[in-house]
């Protein structure tokens, strides 16, 4: 079992910066891969990062490429999801997930762990 906590949201004007941390506890993190999804009302959850256990790779969106950068610090337990250069329609809630497999990291039900989720806002 793995719990994932996720951290760091608030508001912030576009153009602005937020690194969001997904924190986990339970079975040896470094061996799950990570995903960064997002969600608004009334809309399916949508992909925006991901990267496979051991911080080999990383996958993203196409609306996020170049502005959002996804890592993690196996030794704190914890990815991150630096967003730079927002946009008001980053606005979204924020979540992780975590998975034992390296593929497929685009596909929400693919995921057996997810955090509660952070809220993000972001002001034109």
């Amino acid at each position: 079992q793995v719990q994932l906590v996720e951290s760091g949201g608030g508001s912030v004007q576009a153009g602005g910066s937020l690194r969001l941390s997904c924190a986990a506890s339970g079975r040896t993190f470094s061996s799950y891969s990570v995903g960064w999804f997002r969600q608004v009302p009334e809309k399916e959850r949508e992909f925006v990062a991901g990267i496979t256990w051991r911080g080999g790779t990383a996958y993203y969106a196409e609306s996020v490429k170049g502005r959002f950068t996804i890592s993690r610090d196996n030794a704190k337990n914890t990815v991150y999801l630096q967003m730079n250069s927002l946009k008001p329609e980053d606005t979204a809630g924020y979540y992780c997930a975590a998975k034992s497999s390296y593929y497929g990291l685009g596909l929400s039900n693919t995921y057996s762990f997810w955090g509660q989720g952070t809220q993000v806002t972001v002001t034109s």
